[in-house]
This record gives structure tokens, C-alpha cells and sequence, in this order.
């Protein structure tokens, strides 16, 4: 089975399931967001289109629990388990249609201190008013898109989240492409 490291964490893989193709950026991508995250060992986190854990998996090695939302059922399968090759039990993950309201499902009832998300190109207008009821202090949107994360940043800057960093990423060399990530931070 193939697999790649995401963070000193090994993530296999099968030839049909979304992974980011540049390696050594994907590495630089999941260090930074769990430097801006910050996250410490009391803390709950969220990950949404988490795919096969990623961001999820590393978040887990720093967090007391970590949950990661996926829309693509295979992806969850596997994400659990990666999970269990890497020794990892305070992470859960779970289908959920993004689209509808997660903030009523079980596993949201306690909120969450963090949240970070990396959806496709469409975006996440769907989730955006969930993520707002959840409080959490701290954001991380990771987007291939800078339309559709323009549009999702505005929800989260009207609800009183101010843009703390943001950061280019040349995930796609030799291509218009470039990975965005940007950190919200909550007003208090």
C-alpha cells in the first residue's frame, strides 16, 4: 500500500483517494497550521473535509481530541485507519454531509476550541454559519481557491474573526495555481 508522511505521521493511501501531490509543501502546510493553530493539550479540534487525516492525524498528536468531518465515505474508512497505524485514539472521524447542520450532531455538543478546514474548490459556504456557532478562538481555512476563500472569509470577518496570518504556498510549480492558508482569529 503506499503511503507519505505527514508530519512524522505515516498515511497510507490508494491510488483513487485525493492526496496533495507535492510533498515537501504538504509538509510546510501541515507544520504551519499546527504552528498557527496553536495548539495546546487540553484542546478539542475540529477538522472539516478532513479526506484521510492529513491535517487530522497530526493535529491528534497535540490535541486532547481531535474530530475530522469528511463528505467521501472511503476517505473516512480510511482515515480511521490511519488512525490505528499510527497508534492515535483521541481522534474520531466521521461522514457527515457538510452541507448540513453539524453543529447538531453528537460529537459537537462540547464545541470546539479550534477549527481548520481545507475544502475543495467549491469552497465551504455550506459550513461557514456552523463553524460561527461553534466559537471557536482560532481558524485555519487552507484553499486551492482564492475566490471561493474570499467568499467564505467574509462570513467569518462579519461575525467579529479578524484575519491574523496568511501565507502562499507554491503547491502546483510551473502553474497560476498557488495553496492558500489563512488564520482567524476571534475577537473577544
Amino acid at each position: 500500500m503506499p503511503w507519505y508522511d505527514s508530519n512524522g505521521l505515516r498515511l497510507t493511501f490508494s491510488p483513487r483517494d485525493f492526496i496533495q501531490v507535492n510533498a515537501g509543501v504538504n509538509q510546510k502546510m501541515v507544520a504551519r497550521a499546527l504552528e498557527w493553530l496553536d495548539v495546546q493539550p487540553e484542546d478539542r479540534v475540529l477538522d472539516l473535509f478532513c479526506g484521510m487525516g492529513n491535517f487530522t492525524l497530526p493535529l491528534a498528536t497535540q490535541a486532547a481530541s481531535v474530530v475530522g468531518v469528511e463528505g467521501v465515505p472511503a476517505l473516512v474508512e480510511k482515515g480511521q485507519q490511519n488512525a490505528r497505524l499510527n497508534g492515535l485514539q483521541n481522534v474520531t472521524f466521521y461522514h457527515e454531509n457538510l452541507e448540513e447542520d453539524v453543529t447538531k450532531q453528537p460529537w459537537a455538543k462540547n464545541g470546539f476550541d479550534k477549527v481548520l478546514l481545507d475544502p475543495a474548490r467549491a469552497g465551504a459556504a455550506g459550513v461557514m454559519q456552523q463553524i460561527i456557532k461553534l466559537e471557536p478562538i482560532r481558524i485555519v481555512y487552507v484553499s486551492c481557491n482564492p475566490a471561493t476563500l474570499a467568499r467564505d472569509s467574509e462570513a467569518l470577518l462579519k461575525a467579529g474573526y479578524t484575519i491574523a496570518r496568511l501565507a502562499m504556498l507554491d503547491m502546483f510549480p510551473h502553474t497560476g495555481h498557488l495553496e492558500s492558508m489563512v488564520l482567524f482569529s476571534r475577537v473577544k
